[in-house]
């Protein structure tokens, strides 16, 4: 595993689900499960298989809570399964948990469930595990912007002093910048995921619906990966 290259920081978009099962003639919610068993199964792969160290995924956006109330209800349900139970191989995997995404309109079931995973792996060392959850690039950005202002009118930050390390610092988590982004499904956009973080990401959008992106299905996006010449700007 030592001589093979890995981005440090993993992006994933599980898209696909619904269509998924539409296509199997089942109802959307068992797609949704579906994509949630094949979850658990690839970050235990990543997490014991290689040395990417954090991964962030795209559970559920600002925008999701538009879809039908059944189907969101249903998705509220699932979230607070995997973390409270699913999640439990990566809680051993000496995995940290964290969440990014803003509170409001999340059930209290959820909430709790959080805050829960976040503190029983807030010690964990080996990776960490970034859930996007009522996440929008755009509102990480205003809320970055309304903590920072919030600290420049208090007067314990000077406005000269603002850097790009501050401004990373005070995003919903301080992780490094995105390497790598895999979208499932075949859909060729990133729906407002990270949007400054993954300032100079390299890009994969396999065909494979989330459910059956396993972790061959991984190796082979990783693959694509290795072949790109990442030059961040410069001339070679």
């Amino acid at each position: 595993m030592s001589d093979v290259v890995y981005p440090n920081h993993l992006g994933i978009i599980m898209d696909g689900n619904g269509r998924w099962a539409k296509e199997k003639g089942l109802n959307r919610s068992v797609g949704h499960k579906a994509g949630a068993d094949n979850l658990v199964n690839l970050l235990d792969y990543i997490y014991n298989n290689t040395s990417i160290k954090v991964v962030s995924l795209y559970a559920f956006s600002t925008e999701n809570f538009k879809r039908e109330k059944n189907e969101v209800d249903y998705l509220m349900k699932l979230f607070v399964t995997l973390f409270n139970t699913k999640l439990e191989s990566i809680k051993k995997n000496n995995v940290k948990v964290v969440f990014s995404g803003r509170r409001e309109n999340l059930p209290k079931a959820v909430l709790d469930s959080m805050d829960k995973t976040t503190d029983d792996t807030k010690d964990n060392t080996k990776g960490i595990l970034n859930i996007c959850l009522n996440y929008g690039g755009d509102y990480e950005i205003v809320d970055m912007t309304k903590k920072i202002a919030r600290q420049v009118l208090n007067g314990s930050l000077n406005i000269e002093d603002i850097t790009k390390e501050v401004v990373n610092k005070n995003f919903y988590q301080d992780l490094p910048p995105l390497d790598f982004v895999i979208r499932t499904s075949g859909e060729k956009r990133i729906s407002n995921f990270m949007i400054y973080q993954s300032s100079y990401a390299e890009y994969d959008f396999p065909d494979t619906y989330f459910p059956d992106f396993d972790s061959k299905c991984l190796e082979e996006s990783l693959d694509n990966y290795r072949k790109r010449d990442r030059r961040f700007g410069n001339a070679k």
